[in-house]
């Protein structure tokens, strides 16, 4: 998918469209994303100094740092802005929703690079926090203020703190 096909395709999750301050955080991150494309090292490098701007500008308007390393699917969906901190060695899986106060981020100093593994089809409730190196599986619920600090299954539920798992009853 081009870069212009995945912006029309992230705006269709958006209700703001084109006034959500989430899907231009989420472009930021895939214009910085975007320079890996290219083998000239000058054309990396400029769109890296770019990137780098555009970031900042992001973190001090709208509240939301998202490392250009993280890999993110289609369709991701920060449905409220502020206080949002995604990881550059997070890995998120399509149609999965952040709100706002979410951090997916290391747990220990000493290992900085541990970040989560987010599946598909993943809800995650304001304030949750998912620290280290977790798995979080498909079509899971993460619930408001939740700490996840183990790996969470597909089709569960992950309350409290410290995060307690629920399997979801189809």
């Amino acid at each position: 998918m081009n870069f212009f096909q995945q912006f029309l395709d992230d705006k269709k999750v958006y209700r703001e469209g084109f006034l959500a301050q989430g899907f231009w955080a989420l472009q930021i991150y895939r214009f910085g994303h975007l320079r890996y494309q290219y083998k000239s090292k000058l054309i990396r490098v400029l769109l890296g100094v770019i990137h780098l701007f555009l970031h900042k500008m992001c973190e001090i308007f709208f509240g939301i740092s998202i490392g250009v390393n993280a890999d993110i699917g289609q369709r991701f969906n920060i449905e409220h802005f502020g206080a949002i901190i995604i990881h550059g060695n997070c890995i998120i899986g399509h149609d999965c929703i952040v709100r706002q106060g979410v951090t997916l981020g290391n747990r220990h100093h000493e290992k900085p690079y541990d970040a989560p593994k987010i599946g598909n089809n993943v809800s995650i409730g304001a304030g949750a926090k998912l620290l280290g190196a977790i798995t979080i599986g498909d079509n899971v619920s993460i619930g408001a203020n939740a700490v996840v600090l183990i790996d969470v299954p597909d089709n569960a539920i992950a309350v409290g703190i410290p995060a307690k798992i629920i399997t979801k009853n189809f």
